[in-house]
């Protein structure tokens, strides 16, 4: 027994030196054409030049996530099945959820932070008769009880966004959640509620068609799509940084050196011009960064919406 020791870190790495043996799987957590899946199948289409075999991308719907997160958990750890989901998938679940039936940071392993992008607050520019955050702050503290705001759910990005926002400013919209982006948008074009947070992809040819006002976007930066409008920080609001984001993961467990091969393939697919090109035309920003990086991001993310989520007392549903 104690001669054959050895032979297990070996078998491990000529594991890692055939990856790919077969094709690799990526599972998609929500339905096909929202920011996961296009991400997914972005990175697919170029994976599989990089490796030689082919790369599907799988849609896998389900409890916000949990359902292909769960599958991937059980997956073996070979490279062969890998996820890519969203900040909900991966950090606000963990934030919302006491009860949530996988650990997005033991039970998988970070490969990288795909995309970011920022979200934009919006308003319905017909009820709404401002154009800076000073004074959107000021309409709504003269309106306070008679305002609302639309998101993507409970718990979602654009929600903690609004929650965070208000914590900030000291003001009340009431939250009236819908069951996507397109919906929420919708719904405040027709002047049902007055403002919301949205991401950029969702709200770009709205706000370009004069149906809805950008007001700001949370990124660092100003947006490449919306150069004209400020940031938060830009307009006062300390630190107010927030992205919706994409990353891949694989099964934990899996070796360092199989980690490194398999962020290796994703970081150069996302990178050619062509994945770059497409992503950035519809507002994601490319980041394709190293496992260690993700994961410190990850943690960071974790940390943050918890506080926002504990302090705004949200309720998963």
């Amino acid at each position: 027994a104690l001669a054959a020791a050895p032979l297990v870190p070996r078998l491990a790495i000529a594991q890692d030196a055939a990856w790919p043996a077969r094709p690799v799987t990526i599972l998609v957590p929500f339905v096909a054409g929202g920011p996961s899946d296009i991400t997914a199948r972005s990175i697919a289409i170029r994976m599989q030049q990089v490796v030689g075999q082919p790369v599907v991308a799988e849609n896998r719907p389900g409890a916000n996530g949990e359902v292909a997160a769960r599958a991937v958990v059980r997956a073996a750890p070979d490279g062969h099945t890998l996820i890519v989901g969203s900040i909900g998938v991966f950090a606000i679940n963990a934030a919302l959820r006491p009860n949530l039936g996988y650990d997005p940071i033991r039970e998988l392993a970070p490969v990288t932070l795909a995309v970011t992008t920022p979200n934009v607050l919006v308003v319905n520019p017909e009820r709404v008769p401002v154009r800076t955050p000073d004074e959107l702050v000021a309409w709504l503290r003269a309106n306070r009880g008679r305002t609302s705001y639309s998101t993507s759910g409970v718990g979602s990005s654009d929600h903690l966004t609004m929650e965070l926002f208000k914590r900030e400013t000291g003001t009340d919209p009431e939250h009236v959640p819908y069951g996507g982006g397109a919906a929420a948008a919708t719904d405040l074009i027709a002047g049902n509620v007055q403002l919301s947070f949205q991401n950029l992809g969702t709200v770009a040819g709205h706000i370009a068609g004069g149906r809805l006002r950008a007001v700001a976007v949370t990124g660092a930066e100003r947006s490449r799509l919306l150069p004209e409008v400020p940031t938060m920080v830009e307009s006062g609001l300390r630190g107010f940084v927030v992205t919706s984001w994409q990353a891949v993961m694989a099964p934990a467990g899996v070796t360092g050196p199989l980690l490194a091969r398999v962020n290796a393939a994703v970081v150069e697919a996302l990178r050619h011009p062509e994945t770059r090109a497409r992503l950035e035309g519809i507002g994601l920003d490319v980041v394709a960064n190293s496992p260690e990086e993700y994961r410190r991001f990850q943690e960071a993310e974790i940390a943050r919406w918890r506080g926002v989520v504990q302090s705004a007392g949200i309720r998963a549903e």
